[in-house]
Order: C-alpha cells, then structure tokens, then sequence
C-alpha cells in the first residue's frame, strides 16, 4: 500500500504566462506558493483479481486501461506501462474546480505513487515535466505548468520558463521572519462557487495564438507584475505587494469577462474597504478562492467583513516539502 501527497498552490504573481500560448513566443514568470493543503492519492494492488478500480467522484472498475473514464489515471497508466491490479483512491483537502491548481495536484501525488509502486526514483525536475506531458499533451487540457513544478517541489517558488518549455526553479530567497511576515498577511478565502478552468483557459490560448492586443497587453503586464512582486517580497515590503496584488487583479480582469462578476467585484470591493491592500481570485478566475493582503492590523476586520459575506476563511501554513510519499508498505 502506497500513499503519496502533493500540495496545492496560491499564485502570488505572473499567472497565466506559464500557458504554452504565451511562453512558446515570449517566455514566462510565475512567483507561486504551496501550501498546506493537499491532495492525497492511495495505491494498492488488490490480493483476489487484476481489475483496475478508481475512486473519485465516481467509482471505475475495469479490466483495461483504455476504458477508464478518468482522463489524467489513464494516460498516466499508458505512461508508466500499468495495465492491471491496481487501486486508485484520491482525497482532497480542497474541492476541485476552485483554481487551487488540483488537477496538477493530483496528477503529481499519483505519479509519485505509481513510480513508488514500480520502486523507481524520479527525479523533483523530471516528475514535473512528466506531470505536465500527461497532462497537457496526452490529456490535452489548456493548463500550463505552473500547477505541476509547485506540487512537485513546494515552497515559494519563482518559476522562469523559456520559449522552449524549459522551467528554471528557484525558491524565493527570503529569510524566514519575511516568509511568516507574508503569511501572517494573506487570508484565504472559499467564495464557494465552482467552476472548471478550462473554459477561461481555452479562450484566453485562442486569444493569445490570434495576436488578440488586449490579452497579449494583459499578459505583458501580469509577467511585469510578478517581476515586482518578487522585488517587493525579496525586500520584505509587504504593503508593496498588497499594492501590486491588487493592480495585479485589475489588470487580470482584462483578459476575459469571465474571469469576474458582479458578486466576486462585490467581494473584492469589501474586501478593499475594510484594510485589504489587494487581493486576487486564485486560478483562471470565475469562483473558487479569494486571496486578500491585509497587513497592518488590518486582518480582524476584513475577516469580520467576509464572514458578514458568508465566506468561510480557509487557514493555511506555506509547505516547503513538495510532493512526498506518506506511506509504504
């Protein structure tokens, strides 16, 4: 029995240029944390048959790989030659389609399972890349890499990505008192709306690959703005990259009208008159999280505003230990 997790991220800036669209003629920059959330993924090899069985939403249970619903379990599977007497079981600290980046999540923590099943060693670098091929080119989902390098290695994170693909990863080099500094700051929020990403993601890659101005300007800009985050944050200037958060946002918002609504604008906009500095929807936007930057003694009454909006606070640590294995046996 194997048990793997990988965490989850909350981007703090650059989002959305790690999209092949974009990083294929520009290059990309993300500055992401991991946290403390995880996916957790169960592998066994069952004693009485050689069935696959998959539990998720929904239960599978097959003889054959290429049956299998689940469009991430079965290309992994093709990947790493499995074809027979295994169960899979996935749990979550968080729910899907809230742009907590799970899908990567998950895939990550199954590889590690698997390649843990199969008693191989894979390099943090390479088990990201391989992430990313299932599920960007064997699944064919719009996703770019930033959700699969934070899993695999957690931490805060910079990630520089070239026109080839290729990932440079470095931690943000701050010392510990800046890091608890900007925890202590950020308040995460569930607006409790879900809604699959790829629909915002789609259209932004078609707008993107047809030179659309407005969205490649959006782009240009949020990649500029993470470039900043980082400076403000290597300095320790929290208030710096509540600022930046929030025109970090605003600028988001350009890309698509999907991205935002009237009653997330309602959130924000609260947000922003009790204390918090910025503050952005986590993923490609449309529900799922709120992330605020409420430094200065700010933090009680923004909480007591959202809670007066039926939002439910979602506390959280940084993780720096990236995707592991728990259990095996």
């Amino acid at each position: 029995m194997i048990l793997a997790r990988a965490p989850v991220r909350i981007p703090l800036g650059g989002g959305g240029t790690d999209l092949p669209s974009y990083y294929s003629r520009f290059g990309g920059f993300v500055l992401s944390a991991a946290i403390n959330k995880y996916v957790y993924i169960y592998v066994n090899r069952p004693a009485a048959d050689d069935l696959l069985r998959i539990k998720y939403s929904r239960y599978e249970e097959t003889d054959r790989v290429d049956d299998i619903l689940h469009d991430l379990v079965r290309p992994a599977l093709n990947l790493l030659n499995l074809d027979s007497g295994l169960e899979i079981v996935s749990m979550a600290d968080v729910p899907a389609g809230t742009g907590m980046g799970s899908s990567g999540s998950y895939l990550v923590a199954l590889l590690t399972a698997l390649h843990s099943f199969k008693r191989e060693r894979v390099p943090i670098q390479a088990l990201a890349e391989e992430a990313c091929h299932v599920e960007m080119e064997m699944a064919g989902h719009p996703v770019g890499k930033h959700d699969h390098y934070l899993a695999a290695f957690g931490g805060i994170t910079c990630l520089d990505i070239d026109t080839h693909g290729k990932v440079r990863v470095s931690p943000l080099d701050i010392p510990i008192h800046a890091a608890e500094e900007l925890r202590s700051s950020i308040l995460l929020y569930y607006t409790g709306k879900r809604r699959p990403s790829s629909e915002v993601l789609s259209e932004q890659k078609r707008d993107t690959e047809q030179g659309d101005a407005t969205v490649l300007d959006s782009l240009h800009k949020t990649k500029e703005l993470g470039f900043q985050i980082k400076e403000a944050l290597l300095k320790g200037d929290v208030n710096a990259f509540g600022q930046l958060l929030d025109e970090h946002w605003q600028n988001k918002k350009r890309r698509s009208s999907k991205i935002s609504d009237p009653r997330l604008d309602v959130l924000y906009d609260c947000a922003r008159q009790n204390g918090a500095l910025g503050g952005k929807i986590m993923g490609a936007g449309g529900g799922g999280f709120f992330l605020f930057c409420c430094p200065n003694g700010n933090r009680g009454a923004v909480r007591r505003a959202m809670n007066s909006q039926g939002l439910r606070e979602v506390p959280f640590d940084f993780d720096y230990e990236g995707a592991k294995v728990l259990v095996n046996f």
